[in-house]
């Protein structure tokens, strides 16, 4: 009767351990899943202020055409590849697009800076000042976002490849974080209005 009762209290344990490893691995992950949205919604702020940038610049450089429709067309695939990556945060493939997006946004926009600062009477304009200060806060906001998400992703990902999650880390795949890809992306856009 007592070997019976023990390998009951044995098992029922070996049942509590492994429910509370299993939700253990479901918290990390929703964990990285909402900093994912974090980066997401610091990633619309920045798309939302380009059109404006772009709009506010347009009237001062009538012969930059070349230039705002890059920095549209790169707002555009950014825009694209963080929808992608928000409906599947952590997937290695859709982290990378949505690097490579997010590089070629911040080296058009610094191209877009470059020439928006040979022009004094846009220099000048407060709207322009404006919105080149909200997208400095962004930036830095955007940065933030995607340290807590990649110390999240970190946190999921040892929780499932370390002794004993990884027992039950079988129908957790592993995330992705969100790297910048090129050593000059690394940099933040640089605003010196």
């Amino acid at each position: 009767m007592y070997l019976l009762a023990i390998v009951l209290v044995l098992v029922v344990v070996l049942v509590l351990w492994a429910i509370s490893i299993y939700n253990g691995l479901v918290t990390r992950r929703n964990a990285f899943r909402n900093a994912f949205s974090q980066i997401e919604v610091q990633l619309k702020r920045r798309h939302d202020l380009i059109p404006n940038l772009v709009e506010t610049a347009k009237g001062y450089l009538k012969h930059e055409r070349g230039t705002l429709e890059a920095v549209v067309a790169a707002r555009n695939a950014a825009s694209t590849a963080a929808k992608a990556a928000a409906a599947a945060p952590g997937d290695p493939s859709a982290m990378a697009g949505l690097s490579a997006a997010e590089g070629a946004l911040t080296g058009t926009l610094s191209r877009f800076l470059a020439v928006a600062e040979a022009y004094p009477d846009l220099k000048a304009n407060q709207t322009m000042a404006q919105l080149m200060e909200e997208l400095t806060s962004t930036e830095n906001r955007i940065a933030f976002a995607r340290q807590a998400y990649n110390d999240a992703v970190m946190s999921y990902n040892n929780a499932r490849e370390t002794f004993p999650g990884m027992l039950l880390a079988g129908p957790f795949p592993a995330a992705q974080s969100f790297e910048i890809q090129a050593p000059e992306e690394r940099e933040a856009v640089k605003v010196a209005f």
